[in-house]
C-alpha cells in the first residue's frame, strides 16, 4: 500500500527541544521507547528550534545531518521523538534515503508487538489503520493513480481512492467486533455490580510496576520487565480481603504522556474497566525524578476517558531504590489511607496495600453464631460458598455449630433468600 522504504532494528534518534510545554518531549523516555521495541541506537541528534520546520520539522541543515548519520553508521530507520506531519515524514525519507518513524508510529509499533489477545490485536489494527489513514490523505501521491491493465479498468477509481475505501471498510468491520467485546464485558461488569463485588483497577505511568504489583496481590503470572508498555491486555483477577470479601483486580495499560488520541480512542472498551471501577490504585515510581509530571500525565488521562472522579489510592512503588523510606501508609486527618509506601519488586509492604484497601473497601461486618439441624445443608454450602465461615462444630445430636462473619448487605440477601427464617438459627449469645 506503501511505496515507503523498509523499517529496520538500526536506528538514528532525533529529538528537538521546544520551547512551548505541550511540545516537549523527553529524550530519555524515547531511548527507553525504542529499546521496548527492540531497536537499536545508533546514534542520536538533539536540536532547538522556537517552532517546528513545516517541511521537516527540524531544519534543513540538520536534516542533512541526520541523512549523514544515517549513511555513516547505516541506520536503517531514523525515529522522532515527535509528531510528523505525512509530509515531514516523506520529505524526511527523500533525504535520510530510510524509513522514518514518528513517536506516535513508534508507540504504534510496540502495541503491535505486545497484543496477545484477540481484542487488543483489533485495538492495535484499529489504531494503526486511523494513524494510516491520515497518510494516505494527505501523503503519498503516487497512490493518485488510476488503475490499469485487464481486469482492472473500472469506473476510474483511482488507486489511493481505493485504499480509502478499503481502510474505511476495515475499520468499520473491527469497531463492529471490537463493539460485540464490549458489550461482553459490560455483561460481565454488571454481573460483578449485581453482586456487589467491588473493582480495583491499577493504573499508572508505564514502566511504573504496576504488572509487578498485580502479580504480588493476586499470585498471578502477568508478563511484567522493565520496559515501557511490557503491559496491554487488560488481565482480571480475583483477590480475597478481609472483611471486604471477593474483590476484582485489573491490570490496565499503562499512560504515556501525549499518549496518541487513536490509541485512547481504541483503548475505550480496555479503559472502560478503570472507568468503572469502584477504587483505582495509581501507581507511582517514587524513584523517578519527574514522578509529579509522570503524576499529572496519568491524572489527563484519566480526565480524558471520564475516570478522573473515580476514588483513588496512590501507591509509592519502588521505595527499595531510596534510602531510609521504610513501607507505611499516609492517612488524610480523617485517617482514611491515601498513600502505600512499597516495594512490589522486593516483597516489601505489600500487606499494607491489603490493609489499606480493607479500609477503604470495607463493609459494616456481622458476627454470628449459628446452630443448623442437619437438614440445613445446604445452607451450609451456601456459606461456605461465601467464604464466611471461620469455625464449625458438629455435636452429638448431628447439629451444625457455626461461626460465620459476613458483610451485612451479605447476610440481608441470605435472609432474603430463606424467606427472614434465618433468624431461628442464630444463636442468642451471638
Amino acid at each position: 500500500m506503501f511505496d515507503r522504504y523498509e523499517g529496520g532494528d538500526y536506528a538514528v534518534l532525533v529529538h528537538m527541544d521546544l520551547p512551548a510545554e505541550v511540545d516537549r518531549e523527553d529524550l530519555s523516555e524515547l531511548q527507553l521507547l525504542a529499546d521496548s521495541a527492540g531497536v537499536k541506537t545508533l546514534g542520536i541528534i538533539t536540536a532547538s528550534r522556537s517552532a517546528p520546520n513545516p517541511k521537516f520539522f527540524v531544519g534543513s541543515g540538520k536534516a542533512e545531518e541526520i541523512a549523514e548519520m544515517v549513511k555513516e553508521r547505516q541506520a536503517s530507520i531514523v525515529i522522532f521523538n515527535h509528531a510528523l506531519s505525512p509530509t515531514q515524514e516523506r520529505n524526511l525519507e527523500k533525504v535520510c534515503q530510510c524509513r522514518v518513524l514518528d513517536r506516535t508510529g513508534l508507540i504504534l509499533d510496540i502495541f503491535a508487538q505486545r497484543a496477545r489477545t484477540h481484542e487488543g490485536k483489533l485495538q492495535v489494527e484499529l489504531a494503526q489503520l486511523r494513524h494510516i489513514s491520515t497518510r494516505l490523505v494527505r501523503g503519498w501521491t503516487h497512490l493518485e493513480r488510476q488503475k490499469g491493465g485487464i481486469g482492472l479498468r473500472g469506473p476510474g477509481e483511482t488507486q489511493l481512492e481505493t485504499d480509502r475505501r478499503l481502510i474505511r471498510g476495515r475499520i468499520k468491520n473491527i469497531l463492529r467486533r471490537l463493539e460485540k467485546v464490549q458489550k461482553q464485558r459490560e455483561q460481565g461488569r454488571r454481573a460483578r455490580k449485581r453482586a456487589e463485588i467491588p473493582t480495583v483497577s491499577l493504573v499508572g505511568y508505564t514502566n511504573a510496576g504496576k504488572s509487578t504489583l498485580f502479580n504480588q496481590l493476586s499470585s498471578a503470572d502477568v508478563y511484567a520487565a522493565d520496559q515501557l508498555f511490557a503491559t496491554l491486555d487488560p488481565t482480571l483477577r480475583k483477590i480475597e480481603v478481609d472483611e471486604v470479601g471477593t474483590v476484582i483486580l485489573a491490570d490496565t495499560v499503562g499512560f504515556i504522556r501525549h499518549l496518541p488520541h487513536d490509541l485512547v480512542a481504541a483503548f475505550k472498551a480496555t479503559l472502560q474497566e478503570t472507568q468503572d471501577a469502584s477504587l483505582l490504585l495509581h501507581v507511582v515510581d517514587v524513584a523517578d525524578e519527574q514522578q509529579q509530571d509522570n503524576i499529572e500525565q496519568v491524572s489527563e488521562v484519566l480526565t480524558e476517558i471520564d475516570a478522573g472522579d473515580v476514588p483513588q489510592l496512590m501507591i509509592c512503588n519502588k521505595i527499595d531504590k531510596l534510602e531510609n523510606t521504610a513501607p507505611r501508609i499516609d492517612r488524610d486527618e480523617q485517617g482514611k489511607p491515601q498513600r502505600v509506601w512499597v516495594s512490589a519488586q522486593q516483597d516489601q509492604g505489600l500487606e499494607l496495600i491489603v490493609e489499606a484497601l480493607k479500609e477503604r473497601l470495607g463493609k459494616q461486618m456481622v458476627n454470628l453464631h449459628l446452630k443448623l439441624p442437619p437438614s440445613m445443608g445446604k445452607l451450609r454450602g451456601t456459606l461456605y460458598g461465601l467464604n464466611s465461615v471461620t469455625a464449625e462444630q458438629v455435636d452429638e445430636a448431628g447439629q451444625l455449630n457455626l461461626s460465620i462473619k459476613m458483610s451485612v448487605v451479605d447476610w440481608h440477601k441470605l435472609q432474603k433468600q430463606y424467606d427472614n427464617q434465618l433468624n431461628q438459627y442464630v444463636a442468642q449469645n451471638s
